[in-house]
């Protein structure tokens, strides 16, 4: 059996040869390497599976950008970010909002007539356009009627048989003092009087209601007038047509010396109208003029459709300045109220919804999700979330978003 011996002094010692590695082996610890060298000096650890508690740890020679714990955001004192972060408190701020909607010009409905026909008949004359201004008593049309000839006719029936009347009355009373007649003959004669009366009366109020008298020359053509000054807005007829139904009207007559003004405020911002409130109108005809007005009234009822309410402003309009149709854009003044205000810059997008970093301790930052009632220019108003005074990031909050 042969035995190994130590080398001994003058013997040469070969040197140990090192394990060989394979190329793939090789291959895989450079893609690695590499790997790290991108990474930027960074990696994240997890303590355990345990624990929800993650960390941000640089490499030897690197410098934490930020160290979260929970919801909790820490900016360490070396950490880069500490100059892109800017940091205010929430202001307390006498906020006025304005409220800005599309409007149109009406018709004041309590200003507004529609003429009807008295009597069927056909149009022989249209003495109006539509859109044009009449007076009070202006002629609109001229209706030949047969029932006009009629009316005239029972009228003159009318009168005569109260001239008779009258007559046998007075015949009767005169023999009655000689004791010729009897007394129920008188009386009979004093009915058949009290009967033309009313007749007469009744025929009168027939050639009233048509819009002649019994004195004017009699004819079948009946002039239609005007009952108010005023703008036609609606023409439902022509020349030539026939009219047979006295419940349809023939045209519309306006006084647009008041028309009103009416928005459709959204159901969310209902209370932030009221009446007497004031209010700035531009009219899209009149663009550099700011006509001024107030609330007139806020209607009770909510459109189920548009889920809107309507609010009308009432102007006056001598000069015919404002037309019905024309559109507008009305502007609301709410009153001032003391409200959280914070730049528009701090809102950042979390879970789909506005949220702000709100510093707990100094540099340790925690996330909050807020209400925003509106925003104004470049402020938001917080309806809900937090409150004067918290300090929160203005600018760079989304440096420390997720």
């Amino acid at each position: 059996m042969t035995q190994s011996h130590p080398p001994r002094n003058g013997d040469r010692q070969v040197p140990t040869r090192a394990p060989s590695v394979s190329r793939p082996g090789l291959a895989l610890v450079i893609f690695f390497a590499v790997l790290a060298a991108l990474a930027g000096g960074y990696r994240f650890i997890a303590n355990s599976a345990r624990s929800p508690t993650w960390a941000q740890v640089p490499l030897p020679g690197r410098v934490a950008l930020l160290v979260k714990e929970g919801e909790r955001i820490s900016v360490p004192p070396d950490s880069p970010l500490r100059s892109k972060l800017v940091i205010a408190p929430v202001a307390d701020k006498e906020v006025s909002r304005k409220l800005a909607l599309p409007a149109v010009v009406e018709v004041n409905p309590a200003r507004t007539v529609k003429v009807l026909p008295a009597l069927a008949g056909r149009i022989v004359n249209l003495d109006v356009q539509l859109g044009s201004r009449v007076k009070e008593g202006q002629v609109l049309a001229v209706i030949d009627s047969s029932d006009l000839a009629q009316a005239y006719s029972d009228e003159a029936k009318a009168r005569a048989a109260l001239t008779l009347a009258k007559l046998a009355l007075d015949r009767l009373q005169s023999l009655e003092k000689t004791h010729a007649v009897a007394i129920k003959d008188r009386e009979q004669a004093q009915s058949d009087y009290a009967q033309a009366q009313a007749e007469l009366k009744r025929a009168e109020s027939r050639l009233a209601a048509i819009g002649v008298s019994a004195e004017q020359q009699q004819s079948a053509l009946l002039s239609v007038k005007a009952p108010v000054s005023g703008s036609v807005i609606d023409l439902e007829v022509g020349l030539g047509a026939f009219l047979n139904d006295p419940t349809a009207a023939i045209m519309t007559i306006a006084d647009l010396r008041t028309v009103w003004v009416t928005a459709n405020v959204p159901e969310k911002d209902t209370s932030l109208v009221a009446k007497d409130q004031s209010v700035d109108v531009v009219f899209t005809a009149y663009p550099d003029m700011v006509f001024k007005g107030r609330v007139l009234f806020v209607s009770d009822l909510l459109e189920p459709d548009t889920r809107r309410t309507k609010v009308r402003i009432e102007f006056e309009n001598p000069d015919i300045l404002l037309k019905p149709n024309m559109f507008a854009s009305a502007t609301f003044f709410a009153p001032a109220q003391r409200l959280a205000v914070i730049p528009t810059t701090a809102l950042v997008l979390r879970d789909e919804a506005d949220c702000v970093f709100v510093e707990v301790e100094p540099w340790v930052f925690e996330p909050r999700s807020v209400e925003t009632s509106f925003q104004e220019g470049d402020e938001a108003v917080i309806g809900r979330g937090l409150k004067e005074g918290e300090r929160v990031v203005v600018k760079g909050g989304v440096l420390l978003n997720d």
